[in-house]
Order: structure tokens, then sequence, then C-alpha cells
């Protein structure tokens, strides 16, 4: 590798320190070429990836990232794994690493950084024991949306509760009687009705007042006819006495 060669190399990985969410350090002595494949394979599912470069190179790129507690770390065979900002999940990448370490006995955390700040190899045990973001993010939103869940299933029981209730009222007759019978007469036919009741009313007073004033009107004729009869007849004079004496002589 020449220098032109090495220099690209320091920008490379320089680039990468800065624009890494997170940086691991790690031992890799004793991991095979194949176990390197299949290490990789799960740090990208994790949006991070694993790379070996010497020691004299990441010490340059360090420096030049202004990442110098990194510079540290770098005693021994390192490989560097970087996380990515936005697709990586640090915590699901120091648990690629961690699961890794347990299953072939290699790979020893050595520190890191992340967000600008040194990391130990506690530190990064810990975050192997995180969950991975989206199950955090699972937790989150079932948090979250607990009280409102409550809310809502409380909300439906006292709504179902309400109904039976009212069902109840209707079973017993207490609600709804005046659906069942006949339908109440708008307004409008309710006062035609009305009218047409006074009307008749006011049509039998009238029927009886003349029968009243006709059954007057015959008792006060009675007398006058039998007077009327009296006055007809001829009146007759009672004979005297000398009239008789003609008629005798």
């Amino acid at each position: 590798m020449n220098k032109e060669q090495k220099a690209a190399v320091v920008d490379e990985v320089a680039a990468q320190i800065e624009g890494s969410e997170a940086v691991f350090a790690v031992d890799y002595r004793g991991i095979s070429v194949p176990q390197a494949a299949a290490l990789r394979e799960r740090l990208t599912e994790a949006g991070a990836r694993f790379r070996v470069v010497k020691n004299t190179l990441t010490i340059r790129a360090a420096e030049q990232a202004g990442a110098d507690d990194l510079k540290e770390l770098l005693e021994g065979p390192t490989a560097f794994t970087f996380v990515a900002p936005e697709s990586g999940d640090v915590a699901l990448a120091a648990k690629a690493l961690d699961r890794f370490r347990r299953e072939h006995r290699t790979l020893e955390f050595k520190g890191g950084r992340m967000g600008g700040e040194s990391l130990t190899v506690d530190q990064l045990q810990s975050l192997a024991q995180l969950p991975a973001l989206d199950v955090l993010h699972g937790q989150l939103v079932g948090v979250v949306a607990s009280p409102i869940t409550g809310l809502v299933r409380g909300l439906n029981q006292l709504i179902a509760g309400f109904a039976s209730q009212l069902q109840q009222m209707v079973d017993q007759g207490l609600v709804g009687g005046a659906a069942e019978g006949p339908a109440a007469e708008p307004p409008e036919e309710a006062s035609q009705d009305a009218e047409q009741a006074a009307e008749q009313a006011a049509q039998e007073d009238e029927a009886a007042d003349d029968v009243q004033e006709s059954a007057g009107e015959g008792e006060g004729s009675e007398p006058s006819t039998e007077g009327e009869q009296e006055t007809d007849q001829p009146e007759t004079e009672a004979p005297s006495e000398g009239d008789e004496e003609d008629k005798e002589g």
C-alpha cells in the first residue's frame, strides 16, 4: 500500500468515526475468516460495519477525527464496529458482538465511543443487555397507549351498562309506552278535530233551544184556542117571560 492509498484509508476511517453514532473496539485475535464473514452479516442487520485496519493508520484517523480516546484502545489486534446514525441500532450491534463473543469465546470488548463520549467495557456490556430499538419503540407505544386503552375500555363498559339498564326499563314498560300506543295526532289535525267538536256542540245547543221554544209556544196556544172557540159560538139569549106566554097563547 503506497502513501496515497494509506492517506485514502485514513480519510475514510476518520469520516466513519465522525459520522457514526457509536464506535466499538474489540480484540479480534482468534477469529477466522468465515467467522468474520458471519459476524459482518449480523452487524449489517443492525446497521453497523465491522472493519479491521492497521493500528498505525487507525491512530492517524482517530487524531484526524478528534477522537483521541480511541487511540488508547489501539493496543494489539483491534477491529472497529461503526454504527450508522440513522439506520443503525446501537443496542442491537452491541448485542450481536456480545452473542458472537459468547458463542466463539473470542472477540473481547476493549471499549468504544458514543455521542462524543468514551465507553468502557462495562458500558458496552450494558448496552448489549438492552432490548433492540424496535422493541423499545413497542414498549414506549404500549406505555403511552395504556391510559388511552383504559379510558376507551372504561367508556365502553359505561355505555354497555347504560344500554343494559335502558333495555331493562323498556322491557318493564317504563320507557317506550308512547311508542307502543296509537301515534299522537299532529297538532293541525288535533286543532281541526277540536273545532269540529265545538261546532257540533253549538249545533246541538241550537237544536235544544229550538225544541224548548217550540214546546213553550205549544203550551201558550191552548188557552187562546179555547177562547177563540167560545167567541165563535153564537150567543143564545134566554127566552123572556113574554115570549113564553105568546107560545102558550
